[in-house]
């Protein structure tokens, strides 16, 4: 019965699919010619059939159809599996959609990660109002954009995809009359003509100003609506609820996107102070654009008389000193009213350099801050609700108020970031500059913070306008001033946060104080007024390790605690979960970032400084990734507390944020999980608790140790990883403006993390997302009689091994080892091939072992049913793909470095993480 009915309910899915796949065929029909289309039909037919019936017969006849295609063919076969699973990714986002509104239609009871049933479970918890009310008072959700390049896709790219979505939609949404579903039809081959004819790799690398632009269009494509209709949402449910419904007055703007598209210097020379200036002139644009758009479709709707409603007085007023005198609009003061207001907000643009002046505009005052430009619209909604207008005043208007209590002048705050290494340099020139006769360079850690806290302490400068510095340090000392002056044009609130990455030391975050107030963005004194939150961001596996005892040293300083109490005593700490699993493996960096919040949230509490957490996440599970709700809900006790922040990266800000239905219901799952971590801390009721710890401690030292030997101790690892992927030429691909590497070795300490995850999607060995968790459960169950009924104790009720294993299940369904023997045969020298690869193979065979055996299920993804379908569709088309993939990849590198070829490994690997979704 549940299995019809889901079959059932995926029939709609596999229409769509259907349906573009046939219109994906009539145009490489058209455009390749018969013998291209029935060569690619032949082999989709063939990898099918291996697929869903594993005969061996089938993939001989796969790898013989693979086999000695022209480069010519090649990119035509690898474009038009590509392109399929595009196609596939818009119709499960559509199905998605579709299922979330039948269930509402049904009246079917609320889903997991919906406000209903977080307030539901509020209620039931029975969490009264003023706690409710308290903790929206206080909330800050921030998912913050990066631009860390595993977004393979060209926006012209995704713009196609967006219009393939709109118009698969409109035959779903509406009933089209023939006329209106042929014309559908047309525009559909329309865009799949358009997307088959345009370039899906760039053809140039991308600069910092490409990216600002990408991570702004999601601004217009969701944020700038849903971001309002979803706090509207919020309110609107605890509205309806008696008990909760006073919250809903004057209800708080909570959401807040954030930014690093411009702000992030480590380890990318492009981020210059030009660069920043421009990224938040462009975040003003961009945020005015909007507000304009919007004033002027208010003014069309709006078209109320005075002689038909009593309009206050102070709109009367608004409305005399528009420049609109015409006879028509005299009695429509809310439309007068609404022209001055747009001439001010245009002047303010104009102010603040937004736009040129390239045409006559109205002269008005420009508006002193977004306060007043809010107070002005908050008049005309006062007056709208006096004369019994209030449905007027609820569409539009409110939602263009909220928006601009979200998003204010300056759109999103940008963060900025730095390595440590560059702050200490700047300092060292700083106190030489200003004749303080110390090497700071050479002190030790103690030293270097007795000097630190002297000259935070001292009202004098160390730069004065004679002092020259290196161009390096001149560059770091350019963005501070650059940050200065965005601070006064448009707030603090642009540019609220500097993050120090490799924080290794209390003087890590002593010297960008220090740097602060050379710039005039910490004013010294008795109580030192701190411009910007200093946040220290901890990577490494002995960063975590170590953070408790930086932040311990760090609060017993009282010139920091001035500061802090300058910054409502709230301190940002930021936790990186990429490097932390490049350095330890996947169990021991989760476990590791689990005990670093518990021991911050412990020593912030003894201190009295509030804690807001960081979390620097991937999009792959071997950079943190995995569904946000849960991942949120899995925190320790203590560490939400109303406020998160957490990066959202590369390919998956397409994914969660390019179709405005799926961006509202990612943004509510992290609404609703912020309020049920916050406020139903399951963890600090967890039975048994301290007994869990030390058994994860156990398991965490046998897996680092797995890890750590097979990927830091293997003599000619960095061999294998280099041959059997395709990390080097990911690094040639035009997918962002950063470097692959810190520095220029082979090392993998070196490497950057997201090129070592990719990388290791893209072979489908996924290694990052699993490796070391069998053997490490292997050795536990030798040592412990009882092992396996602990382990499985521990999934039932500890959501934090529930969310770990839930994203280790994903993982290890998407990992296939007759692939990634493919792969591994790359690897030129035979023995240390073998030998690193039957560790691999042996370590997957014991990790699903113990899945299987911990949380009873008897298949992967046995419990995601949606999911194992989505990878079992997907299978097909990714097979060819890998096939090619590794192909081109042994004649490119035997010395075939022709065009074609590079063009084809770059399709390959566009398609393979199309195939994947969430590989970086």
């Amino acid at each position: 019965m549940t299995s019809s009915t889901n079959l059932d309910k995926d029939l709609p899915l596999r229409d769509d699919i259907r349906f573009l796949g046939r219109i994906l065929g009539d145009t490489l029909r058209d455009q390749e010619g018969e013998v291209i289309f029935q060569l690619i039909e032949g082999i989709r037919q063939t990898a099918i059939r291996y697929r869903r019936t594993g005969d061996d017969k089938a993939r001989v006849q796969l790898e013989h159809g693979l086999d000695g295609l022209s480069p010519e063919d090649t990119i035509a076969v690898v474009r038009a599996f590509s392109y399929f699973s595009h196609l596939c990714n818009i119709a499960e986002d559509l199905h998605h959609n579709r299922r979330r509104m039948a269930y509402s239609q049904a009246g079917a009871p609320p889903r997991e990660g919906s406000i209903a049933l977080a307030l539901q479970r509020l209620k039931q918890a029975n969490v009264d109002a003023i706690t409710v009310r308290r903790f929206f008072e206080r909330a800050i959700i921030s998912p913050v954009l990066t631009a860390h390049p595993t977004e393979v896709q060209r926006k012209s790219v995704l713009d196609c995809h967006l219009l393939i979505a709109n118009r698969l939609e409109e035959r779903t949404r509406i009933a089209l009359t023939p006329e209106e579903k042929e014309a559908n039809d047309a525009a559909l081959r329309r865009a799949v003509l358009t997307l088959w004819q345009t370039n899906e790799l760039r053809t140039f690398k991308l600069r910092v100003h490409d990216e600002i632009e990408n991570g702004l269009s999601y601004y217009r494509y969701t944020f700038l609506r849903e971001v309002p209709r979803l706090e509207s949402q919020v309110a609107a449910a605890l509205e309806k609820d008696p008990e909760y419904a006073s919250i809903a007055q004057d209800f708080p703007s909570f959401l807040r996107m954030g930014s690093w598209i411009g702000g992030d210097r480590d380890g990318n020379p492009f981020v210059t102070a030009e660069v920043t200036q421009h990224a938040m002139c462009r975040h003003s644009a961009v945020a005015m654009e909007f507000y304009l758009t919007q004033l002027m479709t208010l003014r069309g709707e709006l078209s109320l008389s005075f002689r038909l409603v009593q309009v206050s007085p102070e709109v009367m007023a608004l409305a005399e000193r528009s420049p609109e005198r015409t006879d028509s609009r005299l009695e429509e003061p809310y439309r007068r009213a609404l022209t001055h207001i747009h001439a001010r907000l245009f002047q303010t643009a104009l102010r603040l350099g937004c736009f040129r002046q390239n045409e006559e505009v109205d002269e008005a005052d420009p508006y002193e801050s977004v306060e007043e430009f809010s107070a002005d619209l908050e008049l005309l909604k006062t007056s709208l609700v006096g004369h019994g207008s209030g449905l007027l005043a609820e569409g539009r208007l409110s939602l263009l108020i909220r928006a601009i209590s979200s998003f204010g002048f300056h759109l999103a705050p940008l963060d900025l970031r730095q390595h440590s290494e560059f702050h200490a340099l700047t300092v060292a020139e700083l106190l030489t500059q200003g004749g303080v006769g110390v090497d700071y360079l050479a002190l030790s850690e103690s030293e270097r913070v007795g000097v630190l806290i002297s000259e935070l302490e001292s009202p004098r400068l160390l730069r004065s306008h004679v002092s020259r510095f290196s161009e390096a340090v001149q560059r770091e000392l350019d963005v501070f001033d650059v940050t200065r002056e965005i601070h006064r044009s448009l707030g603090p609130q642009a540019l609220p946060n500097y993050i120090i990455s490799k924080t290794d030391s209390v003087s890590d975050l002593l010297e960008v104080a220090l740097i602060l107030k050379e710039a005039g963005l910490l004013l010294p004194g008795e109580n030192p007024q701190l411009g910007m939150n200093i946040i220290p961001l901890f990577e490494t596996i002995s960063d975590l390790r170590g953070c408790g005892e930086i932040m311990e040293h760090l609060f017993s300083l009282p010139v920091y605690q001035k500061l802090l109490n300058s910054r409502q005593r709230t301190q940002e700490v930021m936790l990186g979960y990429s490097d932390s699993n490049k350095d330890g493996g996947f169990l021991t960096a989760n476990w590791e970032l689990y005990k670093a919040e518990k021991i911050l949230v412990e020593i912030f509490s003894r201190h009295g400084i509030e804690l807001r957490l960081f979390h620097g996440r991937g999009g792959s599970v071997g950079r943190g990734g995995g569904p946000s709700y849960y991942a949120i809900l899995a925190q320790p006790a203590g560490s939400v507390n109303a406020q998160i922040r957490l990066t959202e990266q590369g390919e998956v800000i397409a994914s969660k944020y390019s179709d405005p239905g799926i961006g509202r219901r990612n943004l509510e799952t992290l609404v609703a999980a912020t309020l049920e971590a916050t406020l139903l801390d399951r963890d600090r009721d967890l039975q048994g608790r301290e007994q869990f710890y030390t058994l994860m401690e156990e398991l965490s030292v046998y897996a680092f140790e797995r890890y750590r030997t097979l990927v830091y101790e293997t003599p000619g690892f960095e061999s294998f990883f280099r041959e059997a992927t395709p990390v080097s030429e990911i690094a040639e691909l035009n997918i962002g403006s950063r470097p692959a590497a810190r520095r220029k070795t082979q090392k993998i300490e070196d490497l950057r993390a997201i090129p070592w995850v990719f990388s290791w999607a893209q072979s489908r060995m996924i290694l990052p997302g699993w490796y070391g968790f069998g053997s490490a459960v292997a050795r536990f169950c030798a040592a412990h009689v009882e092992g396996w009924d602990y382990l499985r104790r521990m999934y039932r009720t500890w959501p934090f091994l529930q969310a770990l294993l839930s994203n280790m299940d994903m993982v290890l369904a998407k990992t296939d080892l007759v692939i990634a023997q493919r792969y591994a045969r790359l690897v030129s020298d035979e023995a240390l091939r073998d030998a690193v690869f039957h560790e691999i193979r042996t370590e997957f065979e014991l990790t699903t072992h113990a899945l299987r055996e911990i949380t009873g299920q008897k298949e992967l993804l046995e419990s995601n049913p949606t999911l194992a379908r989505s990878i079992r569709e997907r299978r097909p088309y990714m097979d060819p793909l890998n096939h090619l993939q590794v192909d081109l990849l042994r004649s490119f590198r035997s010395g075939e470095e022709g065009e074609a070829v590079k063009r084809a490994i770059y399709l390959t690997i566009n398609g393979v993480a199309a195939g994947l979704r969430n590989s970086g």
